[in-house]
């Protein structure tokens, strides 16, 4: 979640070191093993949906009305595996950044020792996700060649605020979509139990990645701060666009053409997507990203 340059500019202040050190403290009490608090031995209930149905992508549709509802339940489980998928593609570019910011830092700082906590936590979060789609009875959902390229750039010349505002947009996405369906009964139960652990656990990630974007944004002239907005509004319109594969379709027993249609033209998983996004378009306007080339893939990607 940090950035793989590091600038003289920045300064790690008492305020930085404490809220690592609350962060330390909060993972100490609260933190989960998936291997052990997610239920992987009782097979898979079909009777359930792997989503909440009102985020499945074709949920509105004219498709979707004609559909069963066995393959309603098919496809939200086809789609929450393609969502795991993609977040592991992004947790692995978040583990590298974080990385590259923490090399040949001074390890007592509580900032060191947090990011290797958020690592770890990672870590945990990708085999967690990885195991979950393949319970689901998904392939392995990944994003096109060209997003993969984009983000293997992006991991390599990303600073900053610039990391840390575009992972932030990732995690809150997620964040908001997880809390619906971990409360969601009509969702299979290990699922739940896999979104209820990553949003405990990326609420401390989502903390720190707004205090560092902030933090980094102090210094940062009107030349880096325009920049690094249309970077970060690339980021996640690459992000949110790559998070239901296509194939899910295929896979699902549906028309691919066709639902690709419906799917692109629902204006209520579009309206979902720009209000459950409110708050973070929020965040980036008082920090002043939300510029006007910026704004543009923001709307693209029906985040605003």
């Amino acid at each position: 979640m940090a950035s793989n340059t590091v600038r003289p500019e920045v300064r790690n202040g008492p305020h930085a070191h404490d809220v690592a050190r609350r962060l330390l403290a909060s993972a100490a009490t609260l933190s989960y093993d998936p291997a052990t608090e997610v239920d992987w031995e009782t097979p898979l209930d079909k009777d359930f949906h792997g989503a909440s149905p009102e985020w499945s992508t074709l949920y509105g549709t004219a498709y979707w009305r004609e559909m069963t509802e066995a393959q309603r339940k098919e496809l939200t489980r086809q789609e929450a595996a393609s969502v795991a998928s993609t977040g592991i593609w992004f947790e692995m570019i978040l583990q590298q950044m974080v990385l590259r910011d923490i090399y040949a830092k001074d390890p007592t700082d509580p900032r060191f020792q947090w990011a290797l906590t958020e690592i770890a936590d990672e870590c945990r979060h990708s085999i967690m996700f990885a195991r979950g789609a393949q319970k689901l009875g998904a392939p392995a959902y990944r994003p096109h060649r060209v997003a993969v390229e984009l983000g293997r750039a992006f991991k390599t010349v990303a600073f900053g605020e610039a990391a840390y505002a575009a992972i932030l947009v990732a995690e809150e996405v997620l964040d908001v979509m997880q809390r619906d369906w971990m409360r969601d009964e009509r969702v299979v139960p290990f699922v739940r139990t896999i979104n209820n652990i990553h949003v405990v656990e990326e609420s401390r990630h989502m903390k720190f990645a707004r205090d560092e974007t902030r933090k980094r944004l102090e210094k940062a002239g009107p030349l880096r701060r325009r920049i690094h907005a249309l970077v970060i509004a690339i980021a996640s319109y690459v992000i949110v666009t790559s998070m239901v594969n296509k194939d899910v379709y295929r896979h699902a027993g549906l028309d691919t053409e066709r639902a690709v249609r419906e799917a692109r033209a629902n204006e209520h998983h579009k309206a979902l997507m720009r209000s459950s996004c409110a708050g973070l378009m929020e965040f980036l306007a008082s920090a002043r990203l939300l510029t006007r080339p910026a704004l543009v893939f923001y709307k693209r990607a029906n985040l605003i």
